[in-house]
């Protein structure tokens, strides 16, 4: 991991770019050597402190406070549900238009499971001609994704559970349909991207908008299959 892209920067928040496959910081279980926390502390000198988290696999906008207090008024706002967070995905077959998936999720084995709230748009679909199980072609949707609620894994289960699960997902993805794109695209990754978050600055008052753009493998890969920038609004 070289230096990240920092999209956001002031006296109390940084925002970075996250790359897909780096966990946000160091846990008990992993045995990853490189973490977005620590690259960024080292990168600018300053000790930081997370606010929220993106998976391993998920890359895009990614907030830290530089002090506790900046931390903690953030981390209330994502409590509250103050913060917008905007996702692209792409997912296996055609998903309809939009909805809303309201089904809840179990975080931890032995604990009951919490309210989840996924709202989604449907942005475009291709279909391949590259046989997969029993269909001669396959076929994707590109998504945004919106949501509501932030429990672990949360849109790659929903969207599970609505069987579109997320491409490159190797815990609750289709594995044929993850080989398709390691051989035909060279595509290792999961193809979850938070794309956009907003709130309002906790200490400036006003409103803080914040973009990740799509980087050169996925632009090839979307421009592969026809889906440019109009798109992806």
């Amino acid at each position: 991991m070289g230096e990240l892209k920092i999209i956001y920067h002031d006296e109390h928040y940084i925002a970075v770019d996250k790359p897909a496959g780096v966990l946000v910081h160091r846990t008990r279980i992993s045995e990853d050597t490189r973490f977005v926390l620590q690259q960024l502390r080292d990168q600018i000198g300053q000790r930081v402190y997370p606010v929220h988290r993106l998976d391993r696999p998920t890359s895009g906008v990614l907030v830290f406070g530089l002090d506790s207090d900046a931390a903690r008024r953030l981390v209330g706002l994502f409590e509250k549900r103050m913060v917008s967070k905007r996702y692209l995905a792409v997912v296996r077959g055609y998903i309809s238009e939009g909805s809303r998936i309201d089904y809840p999720l179990q975080e931890e084995e032995g604990r009951l499971p919490q309210q989840a709230v996924t709202e989604y748009r449907r942005l475009a679909t291709v279909e391949l001609p590259f046989a997969v199980g029993r269909y001669a072609t396959a076929r994707y949707s590109l998504v945004e994704v919106l949501p509501e609620t932030g429990r672990m894994h949360q849109i790659r289960k929903h969207m599970k559970h609505i069987f579109h699960p997320i491409v490159g997902d190797t815990t609750h993805g289709d594995g044929k349909h993850n080989q398709l794109f390691r051989d035909q695209f060279g595509i290792y990754r999961l193809l979850l991207m938070a794309t956009d978050l907003g709130f309002i600055h906790p200490y400036l008052g006003v409103q803080v908008s914040l973009q990740s753009r799509l980087d050169e493998e996925l632009e090839q890969l979307f421009d592969r299959f026809g889906w440019g920038s109009e798109c992806l609004n």
